[in-house]
């Protein structure tokens, strides 16, 4: 079997301040099916492969993209070209790219990894452990199904990236192609008697090749990694029966123990009714900072362009104007229907607005979308649509209507804690305004706690709760994680529907944009599902990251028109020169 090829970014010393990521400069190659040429990349800014290569070699890849059935999840990218060695998930860092390795990008007929909606930040090389998972099952995992599509077989080894700290299962969650295993281990391919448990750091796995291994073949439940919540009936099912009632304990234990963790940390002694006195308190403040009449008659104001957008026979969520004719929502309600940068055809977006009386009131309007997506990024959660204003769909009782204005004016820098407030529409109803309280970082596992407080005592429930949990990566939110300091979160009761809704602060600016929640339900009781936590992506981050993408695909007249919308805006005009520079 032929070895990997060793994966590296150029080593650089540091000078001066600069920071590496602020001096990222490498290059490689890239190679289509069906072309006999290799393309050079000049990667000057950080990016996972796949939007690296969309970036730099956008013509190449449109030819690809023009595939019927076309989606990211269906390709496949090899390192080298050397016989089928191994190959990277979509998302794997440039920075961990050798100068001169050349990717080869494979288009399958089959999703071969799972979306991913909110992505790391890209880090320095050093801060990452690569490794590689061969392709054989190692002891008792030889007739296993290891891979959610069996397409990577074609390849000898699956190469990994976790950031250093990561566990080894949470680092095969993360990377989408492989099956969810409850219990595994990694053996070594030149000593296998050298064993690494799925529940270590990966911080010493680094160039190091693996075969996964099974603790128990036969009562193991392999099962594909899903992001739904969890039933209690479905956890006692998963669980064995009671000839395999030793590990169904012992899983058992092993979940109660993490949440009596979290709830050590976050609510310790009787802290659960000084909690509660908090909650009061928050409560009483925010009623106060929305109740005064300017402030509302202000959000009533700006509340006017968001809109219900309708994702047909898909979904629906909520929106916001930009500006002009331009709206932003949350890439995941797209997510499905796009390739490349366009709908995928019959797929048809509608923005409805002033959709605030239920029906039989028809007194709203609605927009179709343009099929070309103005930008879409995945890795910060956000798409940009553009509107049809010719193609407006008029209701009988509606006069024609504009557009409203847009809310870009409105972005500012959001506050570390304090009052906030979010409109949108909720589970596809009427325009609704909820204001809540944004969670500081060192109390975000405190106020999960308050949440799951009422089932500390219920074994079944607390085992369904933190699996489900877990697995949508709440952990990656609470202090300390990855993306602590990279979200706001809050408590709202607009988590169904309501992604893509602007979040403003006291002064009635907006400052995120509401994006998931962590969910868990029990359908056995009632459909609807709850939330522990909900998170919004900084509006400013958006905004920056839409202006460097403008400016790479030298789009100078949306450009433009972007940096008028942005004139009267310190913070807007802060993030174009900090992109651009002075012009």
């Amino acid at each position: 079997m032929a070895a990997p090829s060793l994966v590296r970014v150029k080593q650089e010393e540091e000078d001066g301040g600069e920071s590496k990521l602020s001096r990222h400069s490498h290059h490689f190659k890239v190679k289509f099916p069906n072309d006999k040429f290799r393309y050079t990349i000049d990667c000057d800014q950080p990016h996972t492969v796949l939007d690296a290569i969309k970036l730099h070699l956008n013509e190449q890849f449109t030819k690809m993209e023009k595939r019927k059935n076309y989606s990211d999840e269906k390709i496949i990218i090899q390192l080298s070209d050397v016989v089928k060695q191994s190959i990277v998930a979509t998302h794997f860092p440039c920075s961990c790219i050798q100068n001169d390795e050349c990717l080869i990008v494979h288009f399958k007929n089959q999703e071969v990894e799972e979306p991913r909606s909110q992505d790391d930040e890209i880090l320095p090389r050093e801060q990452y452990s690569v490794f590689y998972i061969s392709k054989e099952g190692g002891e008792k995992a030889k007739k296993t199904t290891l891979f959610k599509n069996k397409t990577v077989k074609e390849f000898d080894y699956l190469c990994v990236y976790a950031k250093k700290g990561t566990t080894v299962k949470e680092a095969l969650e993360r990377d989408g192609r492989f099956v969810d295993f409850q219990d595994f281990k990694l053996s070594e391919d030149e000593n296998s008697k050298e064993h690494t448990l799925c529940t270590q750091k990966v911080d010493k796995l680094d160039q190091k090749k693996f075969k996964i291994c099974l603790e128990r073949r036969r009562s193991d439940k392999v099962q594909v990694s899903n992001k739904q919540p969890v039933s209690v009936n479905k956890a006692k099912d998963e669980s064995g029966s009671a000839g395999n009632a030793g590990t169904m304990n012992r899983r058992l234990s092993e979940q109660i123990q993490d949440l009596i963790k979290l709830m050590e940390i976050t609510l310790p002694g009787d802290s659960y009714q000084r909690a509660l006195e908090l909650k009061k308190e928050n409560f009483g403040k925010i009623q106060q900072s929305f109740s005064e009449v300017h402030r509302v008659r202000k959000l009533l104001q700006l509340g006017k362009s968001v809109c219900k957008l309708i994702v047909q026979d898909v979904c629906q969520g909520t929106g916001f104007v930009l500006f002009d004719r331009f709206i932003l929502t949350n890439a995941h309600l797209l997510n499905k229907r796009v390739e490349g940068n366009k709908l995928r055809e019959g797929t048809n977006v509608y923005a409805l607005f002033n959709y605030e009386e239920p029906e039989p009131h028809t007194d709203y309007h609605t927009f179709t979308a343009e099929k070309t997506l103005i930008d879409f990024d995945l890795k910060l959660g956000y798409a940009i649509l553009e509107l049809k204003p010719e193609d407006q769909k008029q209701n009988q009782a509606a006069e024609t209507a504009k557009i409203p204005p847009g809310l870009l004016s409105e972005f500012g820098p959001p506050p570390a804690n304090g009052e906030a407030c979010l409109i949108g529409h909720p589970a596809g109803e009427v325009k609704k305004i909820d204001p809540t309280c944004i969670i500081e970082i060192d109390n975000r596992g405190q106020a999960v706690g308050q949440q799951l407080h009422p089932y500390k005592d219920k074994l079944f429930v607390v085992q369904s709760v933190v699996e489900a949990l877990k697995q949508q990566g709440i952990e990656s939110t609470l202090e300390g994680g990855c993306k602590a300091d990279k979200v706001v979160t809050d408590n709202t009761f607009m988590y169904h529907g309501s992604s893509g809704s602007p979040v403003f602060d006291v002064g009635c600016r907006v400052f995120g944009l509401h994006t998931a929640g962590y969910c868990y339900g029990f359908p056995e009781i009632s459909e609807k599902k709850q939330s522990v936590i909900e998170f919004a992506q900084p509006v400013l981050t958006i905004f920056e990251s839409f202006v460097r993408n403008l400016h790479a695909s030298g789009n100078k007249e949306l450009l433009d028109r972007v940096e008028k919308a942005a004139e009267g805006n310190s913070d807007l005009q802060d993030a174009i020169q900090s992109v651009v520079g002075l012009r």
